[in-house]
């Protein structure tokens, strides 16, 4: 097969490779091209080098481009794959900074809450420029899987605003099904069978079955308790599966911020979380994992392109989505998924137009939901506050509304538990100011912002969050590292 696939935000080196040696394990797409576009050219040398070499390595006939000219890229492009973070880290580093100054911690921020929520104002009318791009110069009827966060807000804009075909891609029901398949014996994760349903980020496990055999509530509980890494890692989520009678798919830290309930007191936080990973609730865990790991790349590029001249072995496949839709879409080979899309009735006691994670199969006839599920109430109602605070953001970003941004922020369940209404109107202020570079459908609002913020008698913190770790050096990542392959 020969077709032509786009990868935007390609200079996401480490995630762009995975997709890539993902697509080369089916072995009829060894005649592609994979288009490579970011705005960083530095970035984007770095991982057509990486990328060049596993294809030398592997003798296969597949063409790599990389180009910062995003149309050039699409041009006849049948797939388009978007991981991009506009602003980078160091828009990131606000979302999480200036919020702290009005006392709410988050641990990612990319999702909703006051991060995810300016994360999804930077990154909608970019979302939108892609789209254009795609109904002009992308081949006819072209799929848009989008990686990037906030995942419902992305989506959702693609598809009500974009007018493309678009699919919202993750992975936190495959890392959720891997965990209980190790609480509950399981020899592997193919002996579990399960249904997650309701929105990213807050899918919840609404049937589990292990060899055929229906897991209930109380089983599940024990065994998370009973486990001696999880029962301290997962304090949070096992008091929601104790509460809702269903597990979340996502980790503590994740949804620890989507909740109004265990980060709105500092001398709270401690309890829930567990620092041993960042993934686990620390304050700005993700900005810290993911500078570090920007750093180390930067640091330690020889070695990774050393490591690409190795043959490619399929058994090692991800369990990403996309190269398993693509194989099914262009292959017929029947693909089980959960995947992000308009709602449309697929979950009876969602809104219709909100984006919803629920299982899908995919074959040559596209992407089929499976249409008819009801969440349990509580999961339903905490799903509701997410896609409330989703559908204004995702209006006020097309519209530039500053006064929609700051209603969608006051409904966000952790910064109500936390500030304000006063407070709320002040940081969104303070947050557009700051990014303003990033989001010029408010540039009409930034003036009177500052009128605004000069003004003020709010007064705020300087506070580094309830559980904040510094950057890690080089020299103290490779002492870690070199610890671990001892203790191996």
């Amino acid at each position: 097969m020969s077709f032509k696939i786009a990868i935007i935000g390609a200079g996401s080196v480490g995630f762009t490779k995975k997709l890539f040696t993902d697509l080369l394990c089916v072995p009829e797409f060894r005649d592609i091209e994979v288009a490579l576009t970011d705005i960083s050219q530095h970035n984007l040398d770095m991982i057509r080098a990486i990328l060049e070499k596993i294809v030398e390595a592997n003798g296969f006939p597949v063409k790599v481009t990389a180009d910062t000219d995003r149309r050039r890229a699409l041009e006849g492009a049948k797939y388009i794959i978007s991981c991009v973070r506009v602003g980078g880290l160091e828009a990131y580093a606000d979302d999480i900074r200036i919020p702290l100054k009005y006392g709410i911690d988050q641990c990612v921020g990319d999702t909703i809450c006051a991060g995810g929520i300016l994360y999804g104002q930077r990154n909608i009318p970019v979302i939108l420029d892609f789209c254009k791009d795609i109904r002009e110069v992308a081949a006819p009827g072209a799929k848009f899987l989008n990686y990037a966060n906030p995942m419902a807000m992305n989506t959702w804009a693609a598809i009500e605003y974009g007018k493309v075909d678009a699919v919202g891609l993750c992975h936190g029901v495959q890392h959720g099904a891997e965990q209980i398949a190790e609480i509950l014996g399981a020899k592997s994760v193919s002996e579990l069978d399960y249904i997650c349903s309701g929105i990213n980020h807050q899918t919840w496990f609404v049937d589990l079955r292990l060899n055929g055999r229906k897991i209930g509530k109380e089983e599940l509980v024990a065994a998370f308790e009973a486990h001696p890494v999880f029962s301290q890692q997962e304090k949070l989520r096992i008091d929601v599966l104790k509460r809702f009678g269903v597990y979340s798919t996502e980790s503590n830290g994740h949804l620890s911020e989507y909740l109004p309930w265990y980060r709105k007191r500092p001398e709270e936080i401690a309890r829930w979380i567990d620092m041993s990973d960042w993934i686990h609730g620390e304050t700005g865990g993700y900005l810290r994992h993911s500078t570090e790991t920007r750093n180390w790349f930067e640091t330690e590029f020889p070695q990774f392109l050393a490591s690409a001249a190795k043959p490619i072995d399929p058994a090692k496949r991800s369990n990403e989505h996309a190269s398993h839709i693509l194989e099914a879409l262009e292959t017929g080979r029947v693909y089980r998924g959960h995947f992000n899309v308009k709602n449309n009735g697929v979950i009876s006691n969602l809104p219709a137009d909100a984006i919803i994670r629920s299982p899908g199969f995919v074959d040559r006839f596209g992407i089929n939901m499976v249409s008819g599920v009801t969440l349990p109430e509580a999961c339903a109602a905490t799903c509701m506050a997410s896609i409330n605070v989703q559908r204004m953001s995702v209006h006020a970003a097309v519209s530039g509304d500053i006064d929609l941004l700051k209603l969608a922020m006051l409904h966000d369940p952790l910064v109500g538990a936390v500030a304000t209404p006063e407070e709320v109107w002040q940081m969104v202020d303070e947050m557009v100011v700051a990014q303003a570079r990033w989001l010029p459908q408010y540039a009409h609002a930034v003036p009177e912002a500052k009128e605004r913020l000069a003004k003020s008698s709010i007064k705020t913190r300087d506070w580094a969050g309830a559980a904040r770790r510094n950057v890690r050096s080089i020299e103290e990542l490779r002492a870690e590292k070199s610890a671990l392959k001892k203790a191996v």
